[in-house]
């Protein structure tokens, strides 16, 4: 009977582990565990093929009415910029995709479980604020000023790390991307995700200290002048800098807000955005105060936006160091909040223990 209590506690602390381990918290798990019993003829009937090619269809809608001429053409001044667009196809349709996949999702989700339950309200929000910001800063005229201008191209990179990728994770995209999927496909990911492999992959790519260095050399490393000046002249590079600033962003948020709770976790959660802060701010200072032109691709473009090229270094420098900056500000002064909550949780659970120590104490004594 011993042995048999003890490799049932063993197992138990196994079980633990696993699903701190894993992707999804405790309460995610729950609710993909509800998923797996939705009726499978429920998920038939839906025909998702049907729907994903008219969303398809829907998102090649503006190429129609664009001239192969303004496909990659950039805006030589402000009438332009109504009129240029990113139109990289791939784009639209990873935007239209996902947009769709999360809204089925979540409307499965509450149609099982009840509104505001597994994904509640404001996070559903949050996600969709995340998508609007994709939006700007991949297909809208943005794109394409950042073309013109160093200064449009930061604020681009700027929208993608510090506004897309935290409302994005604070959406819990994972729970919805599974329900919006056929019961099957979803159970064959869930299977997948619980592979020891990936297990073991996804606890290093997230670990907090990891994440915030992948992001810092990422943002480091991509503006290096001959790296930054290659994404204008290949679209490859280009997508390659864009992947890697918003999944890095994406891996570091996510180790902030899904990571680690309690005292120690909340408090690392702090030190990882200060330190972001700081470095970006230098990289951003760096390039504000620099006397000498760092990116010469843009010398030729600035004149028509009333710009120096330096002054439009100067300014996109200002724009990662300035609003950037706040934003790391809030989100570090969001997770003190929850250091102090879960300070005061631990000091009231300590409190209840010593009373009802105390308590037990009187008993034996009487």
């Amino acid at each position: 009977m011993k042995a048999k209590g003890k490799r049932q506690k063993a197992e138990g602390k196994s079980e633990d582990a696993a699903r701190r381990a894993s992707p999804l918290r405790v309460d995610e798990e729950n609710v993909v565990r509800r998923l797996i019993h939705v009726d499978e003829r429920d998920a038939v009937r839906r025909r998702p093929c049907r729907l994903v090619l008219l969303v398809f269809a829907s998102c090649l809608l503006p190429f129609a009415f664009v001239s192969a001429s303004a496909h990659g053409a950039r805006p030589d001044g402000l009438d332009d910029l109504p009129y240029t667009w990113g139109l990289d196809p791939v784009v639209w349709l990873s935007l239209a995709l996902s947009g769709w996949l999360y809204a089925r999702g979540v409307r499965r989700l509450w149609r099982e479980s009840g509104k505001g339950r597994g994904i509640r309200r404001w996070e559903a929000w949050a996600y969709a604020g995340g998508w609007a910001a994709l939006f700007v800063a991949l297909a809208s005229p943005l794109h394409p000023l950042g073309g013109v201008l160093f200064s449009a191209h930061m604020a681009q990179h700027e929208v993608l790390m510090v506004g897309a990728a935290p409302l994005l994770v604070l959406g819990r995209p994972v729970i919805a991307f599974l329900w919006a999927l056929p019961v099957g496909w979803a159970r064959a990911v869930g299977a997948w995700a619980k592979a020891a492999w990936f297990q073991s992959a996804w606890r290093r790519l997230t670990n907090p200290l990891a994440a915030w260095a992948i992001h810092a050399a990422a943002l480091w490393v991509w503006h290096v002048p001959a790296l930054f000046q290659a994404t204008l002249q290949s679209d490859l590079v280009h997508t390659a800098q864009h992947v890697s600033f918003l999944g890095s962003a994406l891996l570091f948020w996510w180790s902030l807000v899904h990571g680690p709770r309690g005292l120690m976790g909340y408090g690392a959660a702090v030190l990882y955005v200060f330190t972001t802060s700081v470095h970006s701010g230098v990289l951003g200072a760096f390039i504000t105060f620099t006397g000498r032109l760092l990116y010469p691709a843009y010398a030729g473009t600035t004149a028509a936006w009333g710009l120096t090229p330096l002054e439009d270094q100067q300014l996109g420098g200002l724009i990662m160091w300035v609003p950037a900056g706040l934003v790391y500000v809030v989100a570090g002064l969001a997770l003190c909040a929850g250091w102090m909550r879960e300070s005061e949780r631990s000091v009231t659970r300590r409190g209840c223990v010593a009373l009802r120590v105390g308590a037990a104490v009187k008993e034996s004594e009487t």
